[in-house]
């Protein structure tokens, strides 16, 4: 993380300026664009009021956000001016402790934005927001009480709106490896568990699982607790665990880890043997669905994954994916793990307003989903749009997820979700037992306090 900004965000914006009414990236009328939507920003006059928006995009990603806002711009006259930061997260808490915020910020993860709310750095957003989220947003309250936080009062209210999603609950697979053993797609835990064991039967290695990652080793177990506490309790477990309401080692959080350990534990599941999970690179594990004969045929990862396997790689030709599934007899719907940025008003004005309302438009996602790198949980959007088939099949399951939950180890505080998390993952793949490392973990949570 870098700690040189020498400049507020609100500061290198009025520096930046806007580039012009730059080309917009889909002529207006033409596609399955949801144009309606961007006709009626026309009845909105924001003629010179200057709207500053700071967050975590740089680069390509940059680019997309400011293609989208360019509609915004476009139709209301509005002055938006974007700045990006790779050490976004320190340097919005400098800028709302300093006073000199911007109009809206757009914050990686709740759990800091949920901090500003508390401290009275956030504005509550229009009314109706959160009944907007329940109704138009899919998988039920989920995406209302993510943006939901206490203030300086208590009182709740809605402060962030969601906007572009991550999927973790993925399972990749090489579809030829699949058709030429028989195997079909599993559709519940209970037949993904079964396939495991008779891909073992038929003397192959079912599972590649790796969780090196540096400094940062042990992380990718702790998606798969995640997704796992997400299948086998209701969804207020899951709630109460981040918070530390249900400690680390109540049985029910035991009981994933252990499920967890079912998969990676067992050295007839896993390529290279139990010993090899915690020393393999996370970037390296995926390699052994595309060896010849394959070493394995089963990989769950993040969406973002396919960024390290062989180059030219084709999805999905050569690699695909399918939904982590849900344990049939919890009868506890369809999870879906992930994780997502949302915009927040830190410096309110009637245009900051109207760019959180903007937000609630199809064209706003649209735009997005055109081009590359975006899922949305928004029913509104015409799903026809992605320009990407592969993203379009992601946010299929985005869609059809009864419950969404926020990456969990995100969500607790960073000695545990970035510390003992990840060393108990790789302990307990190392031999020692779930109970042992969900005590082991409490008590790291514990000396926080």
């Amino acid at each position: 993380m870098k700690f040189n900004l020498l400049a507020s965000a609100a500061g290198i914006a009025l520096i930046a300026g806007a580039a012009g009414a730059a080309d917009l990236e889909f002529a207006p009328g033409e596609g399955g664009f949801t144009w309606d939507s961007y006709e009626a920003l026309k009845e909105i006059d924001l003629s010179g009021e200057q709207i500053t928006v700071f967050g975590p995009w740089l680069g390509p990603d940059q680019e997309l956000v400011e293609s989208v806002l360019e509609y915004f711009r476009e139709a209301t006259g509005a002055d938006v001016r974007y700045t990006g930061s790779d050490g976004f997260e320190q340097q919005i808490v400098v800028d709302l402790e300093g006073g000199s915020p911007p109009n809206i910020a757009v914050f990686p993860q709740p759990g800091l934005a949920a901090d500003m709310a508390r401290r009275g750095f956030l504005t509550p957003l229009p009314e109706g927001t959160g009944d907007w989220l329940r109704e138009n947003y899919a998988a039920g309250d989920s995406w209302a009480d993510l943006a939901t936080f206490a203030g300086p009062d208590g009182t709740e209210a809605t402060y962030v709106f969601p906007f572009k999603a991550d999927m973790k609950s993925l399972v990749w697979y090489v579809p030829e490896n699949f058709e030429d053993a028989g195997y079909e797609i599993p559709e519940t835990m209970e037949d993904l568990k079964a396939l495991t064991e008779q891909i073992v039967e038929d003397g192959e290695t079912p599972w590649c699982i790796g969780l090196g990652s540096g400094g940062a080793t042990g992380w990718p177990a702790t998606d798969w607790v995640e997704d796992l506490v997400l299948r086998t309790q209701p969804p207020e477990v899951y709630d109460g665990w981040v918070t530390n309401e249900i400690p680390f080692n109540d049985p029910r959080i035991v009981e994933a880890i252990e499920d967890f350990g079912w998969f990676a534990k067992n050295d007839d599941f896993v390529a290279g043997g139990v010993n090899s999970v915690a020393a393999t690179d996370f970037r390296d594990s995926p390699k052994g669905l595309f060896s010849s004969p394959p070493q394995c045929y089963l990989h769950r990862m993040a969406s973002f994954i396919p960024s390290f396997f062989p180059e030219g790689t084709l999805i999905p030709d050569d690699a695909d994916f399918f939904y982590f599934p849900a344990y049939a007899e919890k009868d506890l719907g369809k999870p879906v793990l992930g994780a997502g940025t949302m915009f927040a008003i830190t410096k309110d004005s009637g245009g900051a307003q109207e760019l959180i309302r903007f937000l609630e438009s199809p064209i706003a996602h649209e735009i997005w989903m055109a081009q590359s790198g975006f899922l949305t949980p928004f029913k509104g959007a015409n799903q026809e749009v992605f320009g990407d088939p592969t993203l379009k099949k992601m946010n299929e399951i985005l869609l059809n997820a009864d419950t969404f939950r926020f990456d969990g180890s995100d969500l607790m505080p960073g000695g545990v979700g970035a510390g003992a998390f990840w060393t108990g993952m790789v302990d307990y793949t190392g031999g020692k037992s779930a109970q042992d490392v969900a005590d082991q973990i409490q008590r790291s949570w514990d000396a926080l306090k």
